[in-house]
C-alpha cells in the first residue's frame, strides 16, 4: 500500500497540482504564528512546549485516525496516505518557478528570467547575469526537490502510516517560521524547532545526496560531498548542493553580485558554468532520483509480499 499510495499521490499531483503557497504555506504560517503569540515568552522551554503541541499532537492524532481507518478497511487507510502525501509533497509545488525561469532564459528574455527567479526566491535579482540566474535556479531546484519530494517520501517509507510526511512538513515550516528569528524580543523560542528539523532531516539529506550520486556522476558527486560540503554555511544544504553539483558536472555556489555588493559564497561542484542546458539536466537528475527511489521501494514491497 505504501508504494501504491506514493504513485497515486504523485499522479494526482501532476494532474491537479495543489496551490502550495495558498493552501499549505500560508495556513501553516498562520498556524505557527498562533502558537507563537500564545506560548512565546522568550525562553527555549516555551519553544519545546509549542513544538510538542503544534507537531507532536497532530502527528499522534493522525496515527490514531490512520489505525482506525485501517481497522474499518485497509483502502480507507490508503486513501488517507494519498491525501496526506498530496498535501505535503509534490513536484508542482516548485517546478513551475523553475520551468518559467528556464523558458525565459532559453528565449533570451533575461529580464523575465530575473523576475521569475526573484518571485520564487523572494530576493532582488535585478542585476544578475544569465549564468547567475541559472546557477541560483539549479541550487534552489535541488533544495526544493529534497524538501518537497524526497524528504517526505523517505520519511513516509520509514515511519508508520502517513505520519512521516506530516511530521516533516510541520517541522520544516515551524523551523522556517521560528528558528530564523534571533532578535531579543523573540528570544530562544525557535531553538528547539531548528534542532528538531536538523535532526529529522539528517538521514533524508544524506539519502538524497547519495541517490544523486548513484543516478549521476558518482565519483564527482562523492568527491564534492567529501571535500566541499563543509564550506557551505548550512550543513544540510551544503551536502545536497555539493552532491548535486558533482552529479551534474556543474559549478554552483561562488560569489554573486547583489544590491551593489558582492555576496561571497564558497564554490561547489566541478565542470561547466551553469546555463539553461544544465537546468534541463538538473530536471533529469531529479526525475532519475525519484524513479530510483520508487523502484527501490517497489522492490522492497515485492520482497515483503512474497516473503510473507
Amino acid at each position: 500500500m505504501t508504494w501504491l499510495s506514493l504513485i497515486v499521490a504523485l499522479l494526482i499531483e501532476q494532474y491537479k497540482p495543489l496551490s502550495y503557497e495558498r493552501l499549505v504555506a500560508a495556513p501553516l504560517a498562520r498556524y505557527a504564528f498562533w502558537f507563537e503569540q500564545r506560548l512565546n515568552a522568550g525562553e527555549a522551554r516555551h519553544g519545546i512546549a509549542a513544538w510538542v503541541l503544534a507537531v507532536g499532537l497532530p502527528v499522534a492524532l493522525l496515527w490514531f485516525v490512520y489505525l482506525f481507518l485501517c481497522w474499518i478497511h485497509p483502502l480507507l487507510g490508503a486513501a488517507l496516505n494519498v491525501l496526506v502525501l498530496y498535501v505535503t509533497m509534490g513536484f508542482r509545488q516548485f517546478s513551475h518557478h523553475f520551468e518559467a525561469t528556464a523558458d525565459a532564459l532559453r528565449a533570451g528574455e533575461t529580464d523575465v528570467a530575473r523576475r521569475e527567479l526573484g518571485n520564487w526566491l523572494g530576493r532582488n535579482t535585478d542585476r544578475m547575469k544569465a549564468e547567475e540566474i541559472a546557477r541560483l535556479a539549479i541550487e534552489q531546484g535541488i533544495l526544493a526537490a529534497h524538501r518537497h519530494v524526497f524528504a517526505p517520501l523517505l520519511l513516509f517509507a520509514l515511519l508508520p502510516g502517513p505520519t512521516g510526511p506530516l511530521l516533516y512538513r510541520l517541522t520544516e515550516r515551524l523551523s522556517w517560521a521560528w528558528a530564523r528569528r534571533e532578535n531579543i524580543e523573540f528570544g530562544a523560542f525557535g531553538r528547539f524547532a531548528r534542532n528538531m528539523y536538523e535532526w529529522l532531516d539528517w538521514v533524508p539529506v544524506r539519502m538524497t545526496a547519495a541517490t544523486f550520486a548513484i543516478v549521476g556522476d558518482f565519483e564527482d558527486a562523492i568527491h564534492c560531498w567529501r571535500t566541499q560540503a563543509a564550506r557551505w554555511p548550512e550543513q544540510a544544504a551544503g551536502i545536497l548542493l555539493a552532491s548535486g553539483a558533482g552529479a551534474l558536472g556543474v559549478r554552483l555556489g561562488a560569489p554573486l553580485f547583489e544590491l551593489g555588493e558582492v555576496a561571497e559564497r564558497p564554490e561547489l561542484g566541478v565542470g561547466d558554468d551553469a546555463n539553461v542546458d544544465l537546468m534541463q539536466s538538473a530536471i533529469g537528475l531529479v526525475w532519475r532520483t525519484l524513479i530510483f527511489c520508487l523502484l527501490l521501494l517497489g522492490l522492497l514491497a515485492l520482497a515483503g509480499y512474497f516473503g510473507s
